[in-house]
Formats: C-alpha cells, structure tokens, sequence
C-alpha cells in the first residue's frame, strides 16, 4: 500500500535529501519492498533481463534501486528514472515470486513519484503528454473523433499520397512501421452497430457488463461487434454503459495515478448503475487495470466498496464464454477443407495478473478442423506494453525478434492473441519477417466468430 511507508521502519527523510527522493519515501510501499528476498526467481521470468543479463534490469534490481533511493543509499537521477521506463511491466515476475511481492504496484508507484518532478521533460513531451493524458484519451467523444480522423486519413486518399512522398518517414523508424500495420479505423462504435442493451440468443444466463475500451473502440471495433455477438450466443445479455471511460492502464503505467483514480471512479459508477452480474473486457491489457480497481483506490474510503465490487466481477471474455457460458457450435470457416494451423501469443497482463490464458486455448482445442499448436514460450512479453514499442524501440524490437524466432517454429497459418497492442507487435513481426503470405495474426474472438457464423448459415 503506497501510504504504508508512514508506519512502517522506513528511514525519515533528511532534509538534504532531493525533492524526488522525498517522493519516492512518501510513495512507495515499504514494506513491499523489504518483501522482496532476493532470491532471483524473478530473473529468468523478467524479458529486460533476458535480454541484458544485467541486475539493474531485473525486477530484483530494480526494487534494490527503489530502496536504496528510500534508504537514501543512492541519488535518484536520470540513470535511475531510465531503469524505471526500461521495465515492460509485464509483471511476469509476480507468479514466479514465492514472497508475493507487489512489483507492479512498485513500478507504478516509482513512476508515478518521478511524474510529480517533470521539469526535466522537454517542453513538446509535456505537451504531449496534456493532450494524451488529460484530454484525449478520458473523453470518449474526442477518442471516436480520432478514429474518424484516422479512418478519413486512410480512406480519402491522404495516406497513400503520404507513403509515396516518404512524409511518414519523417517520423521515426518504429512509427513509420507501426503506421504500415494500423488496421482500419472506425467512424462508428459498438453502441452505435448494437446499441445498448442486446439480448442473449436463448435462455439467459446472466447479464454482463461490456468494456468497450479506447483504441478497441476505435481501431477494433468489429472485434467488440464480434464480442458482443460472441456472449449473447453462449447466453448473455449485454449491456454496454454509455457512460463509461478509458480503463486508466495507460495513465498508471505511466506515473499518472490521480488520473487512473479519476478514471476509475467514473467507470465504477457506470457498472454499478448497470447492475450487471460481470464486467467483460476483450484486451488483457484493459482486464488487468479493472481488476485491480480495488487496490487503485484502496485509500479513498468513498469508493473503496463499489471498486472492491468492480474487481470482484471483471473477467476476460473468454474466460466468461468457456466458464459461465453454454456450449457453442462451432463450425469449419467457408470454404475450409482442410485442418488450419493456430497458435496463440498470451497477453502478459492476462496471464499474469487476471491469471488467463487457460480458456482461449480450450476454446481453441475444441474447434473442427483447426490443429491447435503451442507457441514455445508464448508467456513472455512480445515487446509491445501499451506504447513500450514506441518509447523503448530497440529492447521493444530486440524481444519481438526472439519470440518471432519461436512464431516460425510453429508454422501456424494463423497467430492468435486476446490483447490489441500484442496483436499489432505480432503483426510487425509477421511483416518484418516477410510472413504476412504464410500467417496472419487475429484477435481470438474474431477467429472464434468467423468459425461461429457460419454455423447458423
């Protein structure tokens, strides 16, 4: 808990400590980070570190920095803050901890004590930062307006006379790739194809809840058509709260925890209201924030209840449709004769922190015609985390290269995975390595609906 450092033997701050030292004592949980062993259990999980071979770049090394800046051991300089940004936030090491620290609430804790002292930020990144942080990504108008844009840049014209003047290649390396893998935007959401409130097909189980999301609003949006479809074909009723917002992941991971907050108590006022039975979410990365609303706002006595209410429901749509739903008839796609290959790529944040990873795959086994293949390694991070890609490039670029090497080995027709972000790091891989002939990378849910619809034909 961030405020346990109060009471607990951390060392009073002296006064000729810095001002972010001062920070990182009124910030960080202490007793979190006197948790930790250092066994090194979390080494070989940690990606930065099997990369690096470097303490510094392991979880274990990174809570050594913590506490040596608390203890003021060590100053926290730039050398530090860099430590702290090179972590994915895969959280890879908490299953593989057996004291059960709480590295991910230590990661965003010392982010977000690093945030509080941004005078260092160049004047263009702290404008950046004020339009993605404060003013796009909380407003669900301003965000379909983005997919608008997009869409009309990919739509009219523009973008191909952009590409042939090389203007994207102004930008950096990494955007200029990720722009060539954008799938097509939205000008419509969810609620504007389905509505609401869709009814189960059948006798209703239960009513859920959808979470919508940001960019899968407005980048994957036939993906959340498709999942709405998907839970009112195994039996649920759905219920999409107009109201709600961006889940906060990207603020939190990014040091901007009030903001997160904000956003939070919007959402859970929003499912509250609903009276739903669960909280769906099609992006681990989205899943992972919502489920851990309670320890978000675990200091705040007004929302402490209703968020411990919210992460009690939030669960994965697979998990929902395997767990809770009735059996689906799946059918081979039109067209198939023959047996197509998968394999899966797990999302970090849904394998490790909402604990999936075990439905998708047995919703994979139990297709027709489909040979299921397992990805060697397929928990470990593929470099995206959020926007990682575009702030880390070359660690980002560096683990996409070896996991694609174990991709390959499968020669799978189809890559599959249940979180956005990994689902564009995996398509960059695929063109990086000329494959986009031999495999495609899918959201799990469209692949699950594309072998669906043509049952009821």
């Amino acid at each position: 808990m961030a405020n346990s450092v109060a009471t607990s033997d951390a060392p009073a701050c002296a006064s000729s400590t810095s001002a972010l030292q001062q920070t990182l004592v009124a910030k960080l949980d202490y007793d979190q980070l006197t948790n930790c062993m250092r066994c090194g259990f979390c080494l070989p999980a940690c990606p930065t570190f099997k990369e690096t071979g470097l303490e510094a770049e392991s979880p274990r090394g990174r809570i050594a920095l913590m506490k040596a800046a608390v203890d003021g051991l060590m100053e926290p300089d730039a050398r530090f803050e860099e430590q702290m940004n090179h972590c994915l936030g895969c959280r890879a090491c908490e299953p593989a901890c057996p004291a059960d620290v709480k590295y991910g609430q230590l990661i965003e804790q010392a982010r977000d004590a690093i945030e509080d002292h941004t005078a260092q930020h160049r004047w263009w990144v702290r404008g950046v930062r004020k339009i993605v942080f404060k003013q796009l990504f909380p407003n669900q108008a301003r965000m379909k307006r983005l997919g608008r844009t997009i869409r009309f840049y990919q739509r009219s014209g523009v973008q191909t006379v952009v590409r042939k003047l090389g203007i994207v290649k102004l930008f950096s390396k990494q955007m200029h790739a990720m722009e060539n893998i954008l799938p097509e935007a939205s000008n419509q959401g969810v609620i504007d194809i389905m509505g609401t409130r869709i009814p189960a097909r059948g006798e209703k189980i239960a009513t859920v809840g959808m979470f919508r999301g940001c960019l899968m609003d407005t980048i994957f949006t036939p993906t959340n058509v498709n999942t709405v479809r998907l839970l009112t074909e195994a039996g649920f009723e759905v219920v999409i709260p107009t109201t709600q917002n961006c889940c906060g992941a990207l603020h939190a991971h990014s040091g901007e925890t009030a903001g997160a907050q904000d956003l939070a108590k919007k959402n859970i006022k929003a499912f509250k209201e609903a009276g739903v039975d669960y909280i769906i979410s099609n992006a681990g990365g989205c899943g992972a924030i919502l489920v851990e609303y309670d320890h978000l706002l675990h200091n705040d006595p007004e929302y402490e209840v209703d968020a411990a209410w919210f992460a009690e429901r939030v669960m994965d749509v697979c998990d929902v449709v395997f767990k809770k739903g009735r059996p689906l008839d799946f059918k081979s796609a039109a067209g198939q004769d023959e047996s197509i290959r998968v394999t899966y790529q797990d999302s970090c944040h849904l394998k490790n922190v909402m604990k999936g990873g075990t439905s998708p795959r047995q919703l994979l086994k139990s297709l027709p015609q489909v040979d299921y293949v397992e990805l060697q390694d397929a928990g470990s991070c593929c470099g995206s985390a959020g926007i990682y890609n575009l702030t880390q490039p070359d660690m980002a670029n560096q683990i996409l290269e070896h996991k694609m090497v174990n991709v390959k080995r499968t020669e799978a027709h189809v890559l599959l995975s249940s979180n956005p972000g990994c689902l564009l790091q995996m398509k960059l891989g695929i063109e990086q390595h000329h494959q986009s002939e031999q495999m495609r990378a899918m959201h799990i849910v469209d692949f699950l609906m594309e072998r669906f619809e043509v049952s009821r034909v």
